[in-house]
């Protein structure tokens, strides 16, 4: 891992360079809530396809999340402010412009990102996240309170326990994600995301019931296409094979 500093806040992330071809085109990586830069791309594979497809891979671990520097305040964790992150990351490489791949709260990172500096995004991945990016503030407020629960076993709801067990089993702060959640609530008006224009994809599993329609949000971005992913929930869908070959595929035609 290697740290800096993102206007006084200590963020951690990887630098990959490619392992075949000469491209080393780069592409930054922003993983959801409760994950990692490790659980949401080293894990399922994708530093390793896309470092293979000859790309040179930043991924960061979020504020409050990883080995990043811990926060409190919900405010800490407005999505314009954690897009700041991602920007000041690509500053501190000397990296002009890159693509970017976010998944769920990171695609919603990786929105604001592409819509406050267009000239540095080439392209965007949208993965876990559709038009909830405009008619709904993700994660249900709920999981808020699971992660201040006193423990596991008093949690009834489904969603709740789910997320609950996985920040423990990542031995994630439990109290920087709830105050995360309480603070990354902010979506994008129709006209705000049409301003997002350039070469975008939403990749969605046909079973998630978190993320929205990925149409619907692709019908509104201005060179936005969709990709559905068969038979997966919104976690599942994150390693599969259709998801990492449709990103590969835009990522060789996108302009």
């Amino acid at each position: 891992m290697q740290f800096f500093s993102s206007q006084g806040v200590e963020i951690a992330y990887i630098d990959v360079p490619p392992t075949s071809g000469d491209r080393g085109e780069p592409i930054l990586l922003i993983h959801g809530f409760a994950s990692t830069h490790a659980i949401n791309w080293v894990n399922p594979m994708w530093v390793q396809v896309l470092t293979r497809a000859g790309r040179r891979v930043i991924a960061l671990d979020n504020r409050g999340h990883g080995q990043s520097e811990k926060l409190y305040d919900p405010a800490a964790y407005a999505s314009d402010v954690m897009a700041q992150d991602a920007s000041n990351l690509l500053d501190h490489l000397g990296l002009a412009r890159v693509d970017v791949m976010g998944y769920s709260m990171g695609a919603r990172i990786s929105a604001f990102l592409a819509r406050a500096y267009p000239r540095k995004v080439r392209s965007v991945v949208f993965g876990g996240l559709g038009n909830h990016l405009v008619d709904g503030v993700g994660l249900p407020l709920g999981i808020a309170d699971a992660m201040e629960a006193p423990s596991l076993d008093g949690l009834t709801d489904p969603m709740q326990r789910m997320f609950r067990a996985f920040a423990e089993q990542t031995k994630s702060d439990l109290r920087a994600l709830a105050a995360c959640i309480r603070g990354s609530r902010q979506t994008l008006t129709r006209g705000e995301v049409r301003e997002i224009d350039c070469a975008t994809l939403v990749a969605i599993g046909t079973k998630d019931d978190v993320a929205g329609d990925a149409h619907e949000l692709a019908a509104m971005l201005p060179r936005g296409e969709a990709l559905d992913i068969p038979g997966r929930d919104h976690n599942l869908a994150v390693g599969d094979k259709v998801y990492k070959q449709g990103v590969l595929a835009f990522l060789e035609t996108r302009a």
